[in-house]
């Protein structure tokens, strides 16, 4: 049976929640830490190699875990905040930021890791130190961090804790989850928590505010991928087959509209939703990103209706789609209205950027894309940006 222990720093340290809420929303350079706070890599060093990538729950900053230790990087202007090398031994799994504040979670990983794979590390870059930990019997895949929660995802459960005393507040089995699949809505007072169930496809949607759980058969093959949008409302699921996209309402699981990526399987690697759920954009091993037209009134939840910036149906809906009564179901699909060319074989991660209509990609080859699509005629992106992020500073 997997347990858990937690601990704090001593003297006892008490979590700063009221400025964790009053930072995140700050601008840019809110924290931001002084020069010699901020080490850089000795030339001794080899590059270092990039072991996690993820975004902040805004979309505006992501993290880098890398064999060496942390880096914290902007998305718009793009440019690395500060980082964090610990050495040859600092390995650093998995980071996640809480918005743009000074305390993160982070897990060891790699050959040679900073901390045990088996615990979360709660840093606060202030201090340049850790505050708290939580033990496991197995190893860590996934964190989820807001405002008063942080979720901790183990390969078949997952705990819940409350952020101020690291209260342990609910555990939950789940079906073998080795990615770490868990999501965790970011806006309103209440959360809604997304996860595999105990079956092979099926979800599982907490409502905390309501203490309802909902299960949702999304698909018949094992989960690959999903996100949720920044209220909880809305759920986007892929299988391992890769080839259907379908969105969900989360409050009833009713299926409210389903996209195509393609005809042949592949390994969905990211989903995410517009800040307006008016779009979703897909990466996958095939190194194309796609954006799909969400036909979803988020505001009703259930109803279906086009939006005002639809794109012409050449570009989202089959033309053959008037006899999806007759022919096979990829006739009838809906397509996504635009599409970005990368290298096939690579992992990418991929947010919709603060400016309009643009996508931002990372790579795990250390690339950083920003790209615009045309909302109305859609076709081939525009690549706007790029940068390798593992390059010293001064390439920037």
């Amino acid at each position: 049976m997997t347990t858990t222990a937690f601990s704090f720093s001593s003297p006892p340290f008490q979590f700063p929640v009221p400025d964790l809420m009053a930072s995140d929303c700050a601008p840019d350079d809110s924290y931001c830490p002084s020069p010699a706070q901020n080490p850089t890599p000795t030339p001794t060093l080899p590059p270092a190699q990039l072991l996690n990538l993820s975004f902040n729950q805004d979309h505006g900053c992501f993290a880098a875990g890398t064999d060496l230790g942390f880096r914290i990087y902007n998305c718009d202007p793009f440019r690395e905040i500060f980082r964090r090398d610990f050495g040859p031994r600092g390995a650093v799994g998995l980071v996640q930021m809480l918005f743009r504040c000074n305390i993160l979670t982070i897990v060891g990983g790699g050959p040679d890791p900073l901390y045990s794979p088996n615990k979360v590390m709660i840093w606060d870059d202030h201090q340049s130190r850790c505050i708290g930990e939580l033990s496991f019997r197995s190893e860590v895949k996934a964190v989820k961090l807001r405002r008063d929660r942080i979720v901790v995802v183990l390969v078949q459960k997952i705990f819940v804790y409350n952020f101020a005393d690291l209260k342990l507040l609910h555990q939950i089995e789940t079906i073998a989850n080795p990615k770490g699949l868990c999501e965790v809505s970011h806006v309103g007072p209440q959360a809604v928590l997304v996860c595999p169930g105990l079956q092979k496809g099926q979800i599982r949607v907490e409502h905390y505010g309501s203490k309802r759980t909902k299960f949702i058969m999304a698909h018949d093959s094992r989960l690959a991928c999903f996100a949720l949008t920044q209220d909880g409302r809305l759920l986007a699921t892929a299988s391992s087959k890769g080839t259907l996209i379908r969105v969900f309402n989360t409050l009833d699981g009713s299926l409210l509209q389903e996209v195509r990526r393609g005809a042949d399987r592949a390994e969905i690697h990211s989903l995410a939703f517009s800040a307006s759920a008016q779009w979703l954009a897909v990466s996958s091993d095939k190194g194309t990103i796609h954006v799909f037209n969400l036909k979803v009134d988020s505001g009703s939840l259930g109803n279906i209706s086009p939006s005002e910036s639809s794109p012409p149906h050449p570009s989202g809906v089959s033309s053959l789609s008037f006899m999806k009564g007759v022919l096979p179901r990829y006739f009838s699909s809906e397509w996504s209205v635009a599409k970005f060319h990368l290298h096939e074989g690579l992992e990418y991660i991929v947010a919709f950027g603060h400016q309009k209509n643009t996508v931002v990609v990372l790579g795990m080859d250390g690339s950083f894309y920003r790209c615009e699509f045309d909302p109305v005629n859609g076709g081939e992106m525009t690549q706007l940006e790029y940068y390798n992020f593992l390059k010293p500073e001064e390439t920037f």
